[in-house]
Formats: structure tokens, C-alpha cells, sequence
């Protein structure tokens, strides 16, 4: 059995992704540059864990940032014995790229291509990579569910576009070259370990703290919120069936159920004991006011589907918090 390169690795889904993939006997090397888009002692105990539960011939941590394209050829080398790629290293976040648009052509353009030539270049011996594009694609839209086949021709922000470029490269390269790749478009992840950026995050520091939270589109928002447990379990089943020939497949990974963000808040006042006061905002530029996915090709061809509702996963949020920030 090779090695499994996971960019991203102390972000959110990536350590996550890490710690199963080692559950299971796997070597895995980590890539990942911890800039400071967010707290980079987040993600600093996010590597600890994953070292406590794992000797240094299981997992190898590189920081490396992904538009260093040599850097990231040489990891990609045959040296490192790498035989699987789960590419999940980006700039992540809507609304930050309206303030700083070059981090994500350099993160979600240029790091995504020297991924993709890092493939290439192993002429084989990287046998399938599995990366992770978004539901931002699919634009602003309120109708649904959104299906692979919809058009994404109208991305409402810079970071759907950055990553409709990623599948767009994808998609050429394989056309070109013959790799097997294949696309996860993640709807709203949600669980322990977190992103401070994100509503449930947010609001839980707010509400703690006695401090408003602010609702945009005055709540009028509804998000195909996924447990990150779910996720992980559908990339690990994607990685796991590569194509039989070579080929370019995008699924959607979702909830499949759509849920109004008033009803987060709610439960959110009923797991932390607390009343949320509310601020009501106009909508965010590059914002969209709902997502919803269509998850069949993900159980036709994987046998995957979502096993965990909102209010058990952010009961499972709630409870890392508490023991997080005690």
C-alpha cells in the first residue's frame, strides 16, 4: 500500500480526513501552509492531535504553501511513494474574497494546477485524486436540489470561480493526459474542529460571550448544512473507487436536506442555554440565500449517504467547544 498525500491537512476537513485515513492502517502525508486566514493555533492543535494518535513513520507533515509549485512537484516526486491524492488544500471563504482576491488565485488557481502537474508528472503512479470543489458554483439560485448537471456558468463570488477554474483545469487535464480525478462539491461543513468563519462558529462565540449575532438577508437563508463525519466518509468512499479508466467525475456531497438558518440558531439557544440576540443585516455581496443537494450519484456509484441530522451534529460541535475552551 503507497501513501495518501492530503493537502490542507490542519484545516478543517483535511485533519479530519487524516485522522481516518490513519484509523485505518494508512501512511499519510500532510501538506499545509497554516496561514493566518484564520488562527493558526487552531490548526496547530489540530496537527497535535493527529501526531498524538500516530508515530512519525504513519504521518509526515510538510508546511508548505501550494503555489510554491516546485515545492510541491518535489513532494509530489517518487521519493515520497505517494500513490493517492485527497487535494483539499484552498483559500477558503465567500466573503474574504471580496477583501483579498489575489489569495485565492494563488491558493485555488495556481495551487490546484501544481497539484494537477504533480499528477501528471508521476506518469501513473498516482493512480486516482480526489479534490474538493463547493456548492458556490451553482450561483445564486433558491430553487433545488442542485444536480452535477445544472449550469455553473454564474458564480456569485470569486471563490466559486477560483473553483470552477479547479474543475475546469481538471476536466482538461484529464482530457489531455488521461488522469483519473475526481471533484467533491462540499455543501456547508459543519462540526468539531471547526472554522471560526462560519455561522454555527460565530454564533456559538457570540451567543457565549452575550453579544448579538448578526442573521444576513435578515435569516432569510437556508444552507444544506453536512456533518464533517459525513463528508469524510464520502471522500474516503470516492478515494476508494477510482474510475476503471481514466476520467473526470464530479459529485455533489451534501446533507440533502436543506434547513432554514433560523432553526441553527434555534438549536443552538437550546444546546448552549442561551437566547440569541439578533441583529438583522441586508444580504452579503457574493452571498447566495439557499443550497441544496441532489446526493443520488454520490449513493448510486459509493454507497454514500448522510447519516447525521443538525441537531446531532452540533450537539457533537457544542460538546468539542465546551471541552476546547474550557
Amino acid at each position: 500500500m503507497g501513501r495518501v498525500l492530503v493537502t490542507g491537512a490542519a484545516g478543517f476537513i483535511g485533519a479530519h480526513l487524516c485522522r481516518a485515513l490513519l484509523a485505518r492502517g494508512e501512511e499519510v502525508i500532510g501538506l499545509d501552509n497554516l496561514n493566518p486566514y484564520y488562527d493558526p493555533g487552531l490548526k496547530e492543535a489540530r496537527l497535535a492531535a493527529l501526531t498524538a494518535d500516530a508515530g512519525p513513520s504513519q504521518f509526515a507533515f510538510f508546511r508548505m504553501d501550494l503555489a510554491d509549485v516546485e515545492g510541491v512537484l518535489r513532494l509530489m516526486g517518487p521519493d515520497g511513494g505517494i500513490d493517492r491524492v485527497v487535494h483539499l488544500g484552498a483559500q477558503a471563504g465567500v466573503r474574504w474574497s471580496l477583501e483579498a482576491p489575489f489569495a485565492y488565485t494563488s491558493a485555488n488557481v495556481t495551487g490546484h494546477l501544481s497539484v494537477l502537474e504533480g499528477v501528471r508528472r508521476s506518469e501513473g503512479r498516482i493512480r486516482h485524486t480526489v479534490y474538493a470543489s463547493t456548492s458556490s458554483v451553482y450561483g445564486s439560485r433558491e430553487d433545488g436540489p442542485f444536480r452535477e448537471t445544472d449550469r455553473t456558468d454564474r458564480p456569485a463570488s470569486l471563490y466559486a470561480a477560483t473553483k470552477l477554474a479547479g474543475e475546469m483545469m481538471s476536466k482538461a487535464y484529464v482530457d489531455l493526459y488521461g488522469l483519473s480525478l475526481t471533484g467533491l462539491r462540499f455543501f456547508t461543513v459543519y462540526g468539531p474542529w471547526g472554522r471560526p468563519d462560519m455561522a454555527y462558529w460565530l454564533f456559538t462565540e457570540a451567543m457565549l460571550k452575550g453579544e448579538p449575532i448578526r442573521l444576513f438577508n435578515e435569516g432569510r437563508m437556508m444552507r444544506d448544512f453536512t456533518f464533517v463525519d459525513d463528508i469524510v466518509a464520502g471522500v474516503v468512499a470516492a478515494l476508494d473507487h477510482p474510475p476503471a479508466a481514466p476520467a473526470h467525475r464530479v459529485y455533489n456531497i451534501g446533507n440533502s436536506r436543506p434547513e432554514p438558518l433560523l432553526d441553527l440558531v434555534a438549536i443552538l439557544e437550546e444546546l448552549l442555554g442561551v437566547k440569541a440576540g439578533r441583529v438583522l443585516m441586508p444580504m452579503q455581496p457574493g452571498d447566495v440565500p439557499g443550497t441544496f443537494a441532489d446526493v443520488s450519484a454520490m449513493e448510486r456509484d459509493f454507497g454514500w449517504r448522510p447519516t447525521t441530522d443538525l441537531r446531532a451534529g452540533l450537539g457533537r460541535f457544542v460538546e468539542w467547544w465546551r471541552g476546547y475552551f474550557r
